[in-house]
């Protein structure tokens, strides 16, 4: 096995990227790793949205106060907050490579076949250009246990809020 002590969680803040976390949480307690969450503001998508942005009611303080609030039920997990600016794919990416992430673990938000000829995910680019292995989970799994054996130590781990 492939020796894992950094774990890259990019988040959104979606139920998606919770139960990721959750998953997240449970490697790097298991592996004795420290856990990196990353959430990227992507780019305004107009003019409006930058000049919200740029008001002085804490639009990037309100952001740490979310990733903050992330924590996991075993305090001694060692965490880290990342917040930054960009394409979120591309600094998914740079962060992996500066933090010398072993491991990236990301929700999906499950495209269909259409959705994904038009779109691209942000987890499919990062799955095909990441530095060493992404781990991608849904939801509907780790909510319903599926693909778990019965007796898991992950299904302790509640999810983080």
């Amino acid at each position: 096995m492939l020796p894992m002590k950094t774990f890259l969680h990019p988040t959104d803040f979606s139920e998606l990227s919770d139960a990721a976390l959750q998953l997240a949480c449970a490697l790097a307690r298991d592996h004795k790793g420290r856990l990196v969450v990353l959430h990227v503001v992507p780019p305004p998508q107009s003019h409006g949205e930058e000049v919200a942005r740029r008001q002085d009611d804490g639009y990037h303080a309100d952001l740490w106060r979310m990733l903050e609030r992330m924590r996991p039920e075993e305090a001694t997990l060692p965490v880290e907050r990342r917040l930054e600016d960009g394409s979120p794919a591309e600094t998914i990416l740079r962060v992996a490579r500066e933090e010398g992430a072993d491991l990236i673990v990301m929700g999906t938000h499950g495209r269909g076949a259409l959705g994904k000829l038009l779109l691209a995910s942000v987890a499919e680019q990062v799955v095909r250009r990441a530095p060493g292995p992404v781990l991608t989970t849904n939801a509907t799994v780790l909510r319903s246990g599926e693909g778990q054996p019965a007796g898991s130590e992950h299904d302790s781990v509640p999810l983080p809020r």
